[in-house]
């Protein structure tokens, strides 16, 4: 999908030098999943103290068999 975006052109060189990209595009490319992945961690992290536990729960046992 073409898009028309004003970008600052010396970031744009920093962030191809940065990543090693060959193309503008693969720069901002790259920007943009780096990004999503980022928030996607961060949303995981908003879990935290809403999962309960089971202390006897034993994930050493489960390691030993096989899954169909």
């Amino acid at each position: 999908m073409a898009t028309n975006l004003k970008l600052d052109d010396q970031m744009i060189a920093e962030a191809v030098k940065a990543g090693g990209h060959k193309t503008k595009q693969e720069a901002v490319n790259a920007a943009i999943a780096e990004y999503v992945q980022r928030r996607n961690r961060l949303r995981i992290l908003e879990l935290a103290g809403q999962v309960d536990f089971d202390p006897n729960w034993n994930y050493k046992k489960l390691r030993g068999k096989k899954r169909a």
